[in-house]
């Protein structure tokens, strides 16, 4: 979810992203502006559910994590955007040995998209139809980079799953590689408990990058000048995301 950024911080030396990633600063509250951006981030968060619940429904594959997710909710019979709340605690605990601050955006991440999913979820309908089946999914993705964009604009720590991997990365390790590593990881981990692969997964990883490429920059709080977001939200290279 994935869970934010410029795609140029993960292109230098090991040094360049550590820095990159160590220059990140994350408010606990907004200093600035702050009725402007707790509504730019409830509205992200809103409609990063919302586009969680349009991939997860037409059943053809989901983002890596939310493979893991679908798996274990498969497994338990809790549903799946509960499980996304129950998967962030111990993800944000891995945070610890790294020394890596959540931001009001990292908690509200981990109560408001998996609670939209649940709420929307269970009412959204899925069409017969093959192609409307796709048309609802490349929406959802769509949708999920807007939400992204208007998430980590505003500038207020990046997701559990993010956060996880630029606090790796941040001990001068790839952002690439350790991303690639932990979403393959559960990847696997998601397939071998059942959960959503299709073809619905590559197309969200091929994708997403490019879209918040294009979202996060234009929907940053302040532009250039404002706080700088989390890397890794959801650029190919980084996630978005998501999610979460």
């Amino acid at each position: 979810m994935t869970e934010s950024p410029t795609t140029n911080s993960t292109t230098g030396a090991h040094g360049t992203q550590s820095a990159a990633v160590a220059a990140v600063a994350v408010e606990l509250w907004p200093r600035e502006r702050a009725v402007t951006r707790l509504v730019q981030l409830a509205l992200g968060l809103t409609l990063y559910g919302a586009s969680e619940a349009l991939m997860l429904a037409p059943g053809v594959g989901v983002d890596p994590w939310d493979v893991f997710h679908t798996g274990v909710a498969r497994i338990t019979g809790i549903p799946v955007g509960t499980v996304l709340i129950v998967i962030a605690v111990p993800v944000m605990l891995l945070w610890i040995p790294f020394r890596q601050r959540p931001g009001l955006g990292t908690l509200a991440n981990v109560v408001v998209i998996g609670g939209v999913v649940d709420l929307i979820l269970p009412s959204t309908p899925v069409p017969h139809v093959l192609w409307l089946r796709w048309a609802m999914f490349l929406a959802g993705v769509l949708l999920n980079a807007v939400a992204t964009g208007l998430y980590i604009g505003a500038g207020l720590g990046s997701g559990p799953r993010d956060g996880l991997t630029t606090a790796i990365a941040s001990r001068g390790r790839s952002i690439r590689v350790v991303r690639t590593t932990i979403e393959v990881s559960v990847l696997v981990l998601g397939w071998v408990l059942g959960g959503n692969v299709g073809l619905g997964t590559v197309v969200y990883a091929v994708a997403i990058g490019p879209l918040v490429h294009v979202t996060i920059p234009r929907l940053r709080f302040g532009g250039e000048a404002g706080p700088r977001p989390e890397p890794a939200a959801d650029s190919s290279e980084e996630r978005v995301p998501a999610n979460v």
